[in-house]
Order: structure tokens, then sequence, then C-alpha cells
């Protein structure tokens, strides 16, 4: 961070005229599990206090100088969601505020239900970019793909809003066969959508069995292994992959070899993300951005930069952005 200690910190964000209220102090390291932040002692000398969520995004922001901007890797993240029970506790304002603390160009944003995509876009045309989930509710997860008034909730949406891609929808094996699944199959090939699948290996083959030219944005790669991810990168020129709740290929700073090697083999194919799958892990966004620039810096900058945004800002390449 450039600037000054923690304490000073305080003291400016206090010149501000924003004053902690009396609570405890917590901490919002990034975690995989998206846990809410484990509570630490302050000072001893001081009392404990906590920040309201205006004040912590305030903070996020000078934590971050403006003028630092310029020299950032500028990073596209197409893993957010904003979700009824984010949006209830996290205003739209504040909401992009903690997505321009963190640096990014633009971020795919999918939500439980679509208004919250919509909210956010509202706010940030430039900065959003909206995907459509299928679900109302978060409770739709393991039986939208059976659901038939699924179809007829996407045909609408679709008619009166602008989108980047269908998803992310969560989907195995034999389900991606459905008929609710290969309907929206045909609605992105319509609208030249792609589609944000949350899958195992079985599920992308069936899809791309229905179209084989199907744009498919791959949710945490599968959650496979470097191997499996190759094999089928291989087999489809329009999967592509996202990172998001992963660390394995960025293992001990310079990553696993395997990563590596599909980093450069396929440096096209992969995007990053963040997955706010739950309200708590919006404040782990800046912290992620930061991690994630990290190591991206240990890989040659032209394959830094696809990773980053390119390839972001490829696929997402939408009637709305014009």
């Amino acid at each position: 961070m450039v600037g000054c200690g923690g304490e000073a910190f305080v003291r400016r964000f206090n010149s501000l005229g924003m004053r902690p209220t009396k609570a405890a102090w917590r901490s919002r390291s990034p975690k995989r599990s998206g846990s809410r932040p484990r509570s630490v002692s302050g000072p001893a000398s001081r009392p404990r206090s906590r920040w309201s969520l205006a004040q912590i995004v305030a903070l996020v922001a000078l934590l971050v100088p403006a003028g630092a901007r310029a020299g950032e890797l500028p990073l596209v993240d197409a893993h957010i969601h904003y979700s009824h029970d984010a949006w209830e506790t996290l205003p739209p304002e504040q909401a992009v505020g903690l997505l321009r603390a963190a640096g990014l160009k633009q971020a795919f944003v999918s939500s439980s239900s679509d208004e919250g995509t919509q909210k956010l876009h509202a706010v940030a045309p430039d900065l959003v970019v909206p995907v459509l989930r299928p679900y109302r509710r978060r409770g739709e997860i393991s039986t939208w793909m059976r659901d038939e008034t699924v179809v007829a909730h996407v045909e609408a949406r679709l008619a009166k809003h602008r989108y980047a891609g269908i998803g992310e929808f969560h989907v195995h094996g034999a389900e991606a066969d459905l008929p609710v699944v290969r309907r929206l199959v045909e609605l992105a090939k319509a609208g030249g959508l792609f589609l944000h699948v949350h899958s195992d290996a079985e599920a992308i083959q069936r899809i791309f069995a229905q179209d084989p030219d199907a744009r498919v944005l791959w949710a945490h790669a599968g959650f496979e292994n470097a191997e499996t991810i190759r094999a089928l990168l291989e087999s489809y020129r329009t999967l592509w992959a996202d990172l998001a709740f992963r660390s394995d290929h960025a293992a001990g700073g310079e990553g696993d070899p395997a990563w590596r090697a599909l980093f450069s083999d396929f440096a096209e194919r992969f995007l990053v993300g963040t997955d706010t799958y739950t309200p708590e892990r919006w404040h782990e966004v800046a912290a992620h951005a930061s991690w994630t620039r990290d190591w991206l810096s240990t890989l040659p900058a032209e394959v830094a930069e696809k990773i980053a945004h390119r390839n972001a800002e490829a696929l997402a390449r939408w009637p709305g952005a014009e």
C-alpha cells in the first residue's frame, strides 16, 4: 500500500467525519470458505470498535490511491453475484464502490434474482456486464433444470434487457440434456450469448454435442485437475474457463508447472473471478484482485494481460456494450 500505516489511515478516515462506532475490530482477509471474517483484537490501549459498511467502502477507496491505478494490471472479474441476500445489506452504490476500489475494469454479474444485476447495471453501466442467471431465488440451484417455468422467465428477461451471456447455472452430467437446459442452449445460440456453466466435464461435452459452436465459460474450470481441463480445451475451441474460488493454479506463488503450461498453451482461454456467492464474499473482492495481480505477475506479460482482462473483453462483446 502507498501512504502510511494503519494508525495514520484511521486518522485520515476519521478526518472525513466518519467515526467508528463501538464494537469489535474485524479482519477481512481472503478465505476460500466464504465464511464470515473472524474478529481480532485491536490495540490494547484502544477501545474496541467496528466501522459501518459505508465506512468500510470509503476506507477501501482510501487504501487504493487513485494515483496507483495507472500502473495496475487491468482486471475483469468474470464471476460476481449480487443476489437478494446481498442487496438487502449492501446497497448498489456501495457494491459498485467495492468493485471500483478493487480497480476492476469490468465485472460479469449474474444474480438470484436478475433484479440484483439490473440494480448494479443501472448504477454503473460502464462497469457491470449483465449475465442472466435463470434462478429467481437461491433455492432453485438444484431444481431449475426440471422446472419448465424457468424457460418463460428467461425468455421474458431476454426480451426486456440486454445481456452478454446466460448463467451462471449449475448442471451435472445427463442433466445437460434435459429440455430446460436444451432451451437455454438454443436461446444463447439465437442471441449470440455465451453460457456460464457450473458443471462437471460430462455436462460440458453434452452441451457441445447440442451446439458445437456454443461459447461456454466453464465456472471454476469445473474444479477439475489440469489434465482434464487441458483435454476439454483441446476438444472445444469455444470453451473458456474461469478460475474463481480456486487457488491451486497459483500454489506456492509461482504456481504448479502443469497449470503454467496450460496458461502458456491456452493463454486465450482463461478468465479470473472472485465468486461472491455469499454477501460476505463482497468484502474480499479487493483482496482477491490484489492476489490475482500478484500471481499473474509471475507469467509473461502478454499471457497475464490476456487472462487478466483481454479474454473477458473478447468474450463479452455484447449488444448492450455498443
